[in-house]
Parts: C-alpha cells; structure tokens; sequence
C-alpha cells in the first residue's frame, strides 16, 4: 500500500478510485468475493460523499476517507506494534468502517421547472443532504451488518468498526464505547486513524 496519503482533493475518476482500492487492499483481497469492487461500485461505495458538509463532501469523498483511514491505522499498526487477531484486519476496518455511508447521501431537489404543462425537479448537484428511505438505519452497526456480505469478521473488527465514532455518539454509548475499549484496545486506535483522516488529513492545508 502507498503510504502517502490523500486529501480533499481526491483520486479522480471512479476508474482511478477502484485502481487505487486494488493497490490499497492488496493485503487484505484474497478474503474478499472476486467481484467485490464490483459489487462496491454498484452499492455506491466509490462515488458516495464522507458527510454532508464536512470532511469528504463531495463526489467519492467516501472512498477517499476510507483510504485515508485505511493508511493512517496500517501506519499506527506499524508504529506501535499493535497486535491483532488478523493481519488483514487494519485493512478491512480503515476501509469499510463507514461503508454504511454508500447509501446515506442525495443530491437535494433544486428548483422546480413546468414544460408543456409537466412539472419537472431540478437536482442540486453541488449539496447533499440524506436519504430519508434507506433499509437499514445506523452508523457502526449498519457498517458490521454491510460488511458482514462479504466476509466473516472477527470479533475484533466487529468491535472496531461498531465504535469507531469514540464519543461522537449519544451519550448512553458512552459507557459501553469504553467497555469495547477494555475488552479490545484497537477500538481506541481505531477511533484515533478516523480522527487522523478526517482532522488532520483531510483538511486543506
């Protein structure tokens, strides 16, 4: 994996965000389904933006945040000799741990237009806004189940990408964020490569 990480500015074409999802999970590949960039690419996983307004608010902010994330816990795996119950695992949790996000975001309703007496919705391209009608509602959660299509996660990742948020979330999670924490450590270093991406990474310099 290239250890230089992107920014705001992105990896260009969905073409180029799938090229670089090869080289980026090499590691981690064999225990995914052969056609998972394709399945990704059909759930919206390369062209969905990281928020709304925030870090990765635009057209596959998404994947470039998850790439991000993926490079920053790969390099305080290595730092800090971390120790997990897989050595794919940095990969598979700095990747999808918001894979929820692939269906969350539209494009707002712009102006509306009457033509030959049909009322027609013009679509806001430069906003998003979230999608009201998806399936399956949460965040970590949401992600564990996603991800659960393709592989068998350990317990380890399921942990790791269920608390990932730390303690941006309703504060009755707040005790059970820091149980996760004891009973698996790379929670917290989880939390701390999401906070790097998407902080410190992420922003314009």
């Amino acid at each position: 994996m290239n250890e230089k990480s992107n920014h705001k500015a992105g990896f260009g074409s969905v073409e180029d965000r799938i090229r670089v999802f090869h080289d980026c999970m090499a590691s981690a590949l064999h225990l995914f389904p052969q056609d998972i960039a394709e399945k990704l690419t059909e759930g919206g996983f390369f062209t969905a933006p990281a928020s709304t307004k925030y870090h990765g608010s635009y057209e596959g902010g998404l994947f470039d945040h998850s790439c991000n994330v993926t490079s920053a816990l790969v390099t305080l795996t290595h730092d800090n000799d971390l120790e997990w119950q897989r050595s794919e695992s940095p990969y598979i949790i700095g990747m999808f741990h918001d894979i929820c996000k692939q269906d969350q975001y539209r494009h707002p309703f712009g102006d509306t237009l009457y033509s030959a007496g049909m009322e027609f919705h013009t679509v806001d391209e430069s906003r998003w806004k979230y999608e009201p009608d998806t399936l399956l509602k949460g965040h970590g959660d949401k992600s564990v189940m996603l991800l659960s299509q393709y592989l068998q996660l350990t317990m380890e990742e399921i942990l790791c990408i269920r608390y990932h948020m730390g303690a941006f979330v309703d504060q009755k999670e707040w005790n059970d964020y820091t149980r996760a924490i004891h009973e698996c450590p790379n929670v917290l270093w989880t939390h701390t490569a999401d906070m790097i991406a998407a902080h410190i990474l992420e922003i314009d310099k």
